[in-house]
């Protein structure tokens, strides 16, 4: 089955983009070249907190991040994380804080990313989703997980160390499978989880366990939550999720039966929608629009053959 082959395929799932930022992993360990990027003139930083920082909305209806040379950042009290390099040769830093700064023309506006990352440029949501998934590891690693003492934050952001006992510890990262499954009618199995209101469906999803394959982990997970037994796995395409800290692996799947039983436990309701019935659905306003970021809706939307329809 090819599923690269229609309009939806052309255009990027959000977050996954480069942004055109050379992360330079090599120069994090560099001290010198590192004050020296932080002192250069054209050096351009933001703050995080609590996976938010500060956007100005623009009048083509997007947004840009709000960043200021590192002369004006506010150091005290905050952690600083190197990006990566531009292009231009711009580097890009982020310094983690407990609040954001506050702003006097009152033009900018605290946003994470569910809320700016489909309104942001490549390059800003690109710098945004690594410095959250800094910030949620950061906050989340504090002490050693060997010996329990305080660990330091080191490589410009990317290693915690343990001065006790002398452990590194780097960023987390939980793969997670995330699928569109059809059936031998070609229509799609959508659930709503158990805390999802009314008319919220989406694709299943689930985190892969210790010594599982992804293709392994697609088929228990859609078994587990829908009782539907999975046959053929293709994969599509990944996207970071910092939510906290996942990497959401996106398949199309093929179920060899179309029997449903959800768990009621993660999975409240499942249907098998053809594409007239869910574009209807959505019209309709019985079906929610599935969320502008996430891979699910770029997975529907190949399997749909086009951008899914608005409620009218």
């Amino acid at each position: 089955m090819t599923i690269w082959t229609d309009s939806a395929a052309d255009r990027p799932i959000a977050m996954t983009g480069a942004g055109a930022i050379d992360r330079a992993a090599h120069q994090r360990l560099d001290e010198a070249w590192l004050a020296a990027a932080w002192s250069h003139p054209t050096t351009r930083v933001f703050v995080v907190s609590g996976g938010q920082a500060l956007v100005e909305d623009t009048a083509d209806g997007q947004a840009e991040l709000v960043t200021m040379p590192s002369f004006e950042a506010p150091l005290t009290e905050a952690h600083r994380y190197f990006l990566g390099t531009a292009e231009d040769g711009v580097r890009y830093f982020a310094l983690q804080k407990d609040t954001l700064p506050g702003r006097m023309d009152q033009v900018a506006r605290p946003a994470g990313l569910r809320e700016a990352g489909a309104l942001l440029p490549e390059r800003d949501t690109a710098l945004l989703v690594h410095a959250v998934a800094l910030e949620n590891w950061q906050r989340m690693h504090r002490f050693c997980s060997r010996c329990g003492a305080r660990t330091g934050i080191a490589a410009a952001g990317h290693v915690r160390r343990c001065a006790a006992c002398g452990a590194e510890h780097y960023p987390r990262t939980d793969p997670a499978v995330i699928m569109l499954v059809t059936d031998d009618r070609d229509r799609a199995l959508l659930g709503r989880q158990v805390h999802w209101p009314e008319g919220r469906f989406s694709t299943l999803a689930g985190f892969v366990e210790p010594g599982e394959s992804v293709e392994q982990a697609v088929v228990r997970e859609v078994g587990e939550e829908a009782g539907v037994t999975v046959g053929s796995v293709e994969y599509v395409a990944s996207q970071p999720w910092p939510f906290p800290s996942s990497l959401m692996l996106g398949f199309m799947a093929r179920a060899t039966s179309p029997r449903i039983q959800v768990d009621g436990e993660e999975i409240e309701e499942a249907r098998w929608f053809s594409r007239a019935e869910l574009g209807a659905a959505i019209e309709a306003g019985e079906v929610l629009p599935l969320s502008g970021i996430s891979i699910a809706a770029r997975l529907v939307e190949l399997w749909y053959g086009e951008p899914l329809p608005r409620p009218r």
